[in-house]
């Protein structure tokens, strides 16, 4: 996705490293609307080195991963955040076809060597193209809230904002 700029609420994660070896994970809100389902668009970057003009860590935006998390899809990560399972379907996480690419997205809850979520997205173009591929390690703590959100906005995400009533 060239030249990411959010336009929605986004939760973000940024786990930089001196070994230019880190990777931020974005989570932005899209609300059922209209004859639109609800999504989560997730965006993975790894870390890029950064110049002498920008001391503070960044990020691969450029090339960074784009996946979108549908009702279902989110109902998944929520089981492995709440501890129902330990991964999406025994491991073998989402699988997302586009025309131009197919996106692996796996959620896995990990002990060792430190306990752990692992989310990893992984993206291969069509027609035999370089594949690219995002990790990121969310703590418990950052696992619990990203639960707690994921948690919170489902109602947007089945029924959007503006849902009509019945009489």
């Amino acid at each position: 996705m060239t030249n990411y700029k959010p336009t929605r609420p986004t939760l973000a994660f940024y786990h930089a490293n001196c070994r230019v070896t880190g990777s931020a994970a974005k989570f932005e809100l899209h609300p059922a609307h209209d004859s639109e389902e609800g999504s989560i668009l997730l965006v993975m970057a790894n870390q890029a080195t950064c110049t002498p003009q920008t001391p503070v860590p960044c990020f691969d935006w450029e090339n960074a991963i784009t996946a979108k998390l549908g009702f279902a899809d989110i109902c998944k990560m929520l089981q492995v955040l709440r501890g129902e399972t330990e991964s999406i379907d025994d491991g073998r996480g989402l699988f997302h076809a586009t025309v131009t690419a197919t996106t692996k997205i796996a959620l896995r809850h990990i002990i060792e060597p430190v306990q752990a979520y692992s989310l990893e997205v992984y993206s291969c173009e069509r027609g035999g193209g370089n594949g690219v591929s995002s990790h990121i390690l969310l703590t418990s703590a950052e696992a619990l809230g990203l639960f707690m959100a994921l948690e919170n906005v489902m109602g947007l995400i089945a029924f959007g904002c503006n849902a009509p009533t019945v009489a």
